[in-house]
């Protein structure tokens, strides 16, 4: 149980990690960096819905023959509506760059920074359940789930987790807030992580039949905050191609973890 807790903990120090930059940076994360750095986590995280997640799902119906795609369908579509869900009950803003732009006023900007860390939080959970139900898959010795392919999975979160600690303690620092109040805010917009992938450790060594639309449940989930999310801020403005090229390069290093490690 040490080595799922380590990795529930993983995507959670790379939030924290992230948010430091507060303590070493002077000033707000220019909008062609936000961008990369947004182009990068979409790509790591439709490569870990594909590798980590769909595939094993897949491949744990395979006893179903030519059926063996339907719970990965169904529990895809399931964490689609769970997040169209969260979408619309959650008061957040979304992370395009122009919307938030727009907004101005000091008022205006403190409500658009913590619209912003409801949104960053929102999209955490998928993250943490994503983390949560693969280690479950590892417990309960599920096929095509190993121990790596588990920590591949919980290094890519925590990498495209970096970026968005920092997203969130940046923006406040400039809007006044003390640097160590800046920090612990953007800490906190990653503490959901652990606490639902906890949570979806427990859920599924309780019902593994499930894990099949459990691990497409959270693919569906991550996949619904890229093209929500994290595409339009990628592409938004002029250059876009650099929010591609690093979609690109976050898509290919969670590639290269999945399959080296796992």
């Amino acid at each position: 149980m040490k080595t799922v807790a380590l990795g529930l903990l993983i995507p959670f120090i790379g939030t924290a990690a992230g948010a430091a930059c507060v303590f070493f940076l002077k000033k707000e994360l220019k909008t062609d960096v936000r961008r990369a750095l947004t182009g990068f986590a979409a790509g790591v995280m439709v490569a870990a819905s594909i590798w980590s997640l769909i595939v094993p799902a897949i491949e744990q119906s395979s006893a179903k023959g030519r059926l063996a795609f339907l719970p990965a369908f169904i529990g895809f579509w399931l964490g689609i509506m769970f997040l169209l869900l969260l979408d619309h009950v959650v008061p957040h803003l979304h992370r395009g760059i122009n919307q938030a732009d727009q907004m101005e006023g000091p008022k205006a900007k403190l409500d658009r920074v913590i619209m912003m860390i409801l949104a960053v939080t929102l999209h955490n959970i998928p993250e943490g359940m994503a983390v949560g139900v693969v280690y479950a898959g590892w417990l309960s010795s599920s096929d095509g789930i190993t121990a790596g392919g588990a920590l591949a999975l919980a290094l890519g979160i925590a990498i495209q987790n970096f970026p968005e600690g920092a997203i969130i303690s940046m923006p406040l620092f400039a809007e006044g807030k003390s640097k160590s109040k800046s920090f612990w805010m953007g800490v906190l917009s990653g503490a959901v992580e652990p606490v639902f992938g906890g949570l979806t450790v427990l859920a599924a060594s309780l019902v593994i039949p499930a894990m099949p639309y459990l691990l497409s449940f959270a693919a569906g989930a991550m996949l619904y905050v890229v093209v929500e999310e994290l595409i339009p801020e990628m592409s938004s403005g002029k250059h876009s191609n650099t929010g591609v090229v690093f979609f690109a390069v976050g898509f290919s290093l969670m590639m290269t973890l999945d399959v080296a490690l796992g």
